[in-house]
């Protein structure tokens, strides 16, 4: 598994109870993927209604970047609502984000950190 790839977890609920199987977009660095068994994933909802801001980044399957995320409509990716969970509870992977929309995640989680 990979920073950048999308895809299919049980993500937990806010109380920590498991939840429901939907997408999440590796967050964490590729040498920490390899070396320890947890990993940083990041939630992505359909409900795109705050794509607008700093803290969420758009996946339109109509464009080029998006198709190859995997998602079936609009969706964003929550750099808010991160979890750690073990890497064998990543059920399959659906897809990737890279290029400008990668960097806009990173951005973004830069924002949700104060990181300049």
């Amino acid at each position: 598994m990979n920073r950048g790839d999308v895809v299919i977890v049980q993500f937990p609920y806010a109380d920590g109870r498991k939840g429901k199987n939907r997408p999440a977009l590796i967050g964490q660095n590729d040498l920490d993927n390899r070396r320890l068994t947890n990993t940083i994933i990041a939630m992505i909802t359909g409900n795109n209604r705050n794509a607008h801001l700093p803290t969420q980044v758009l996946l339109d399957p109509a464009d080029p970047e998006g198709k190859a995320s995997g998602v079936f409509g609009p969706s964003v990716v929550k750099a808010t609502t991160m979890y750690t969970i073990e890497q064998h509870d990543v059920l399959r992977v659906i897809g990737r984000v890279a290029g400008s929309t990668m960097r806009k995640v990173d951005d973004s989680l830069r924002t949700v950190l104060s990181l300049a």
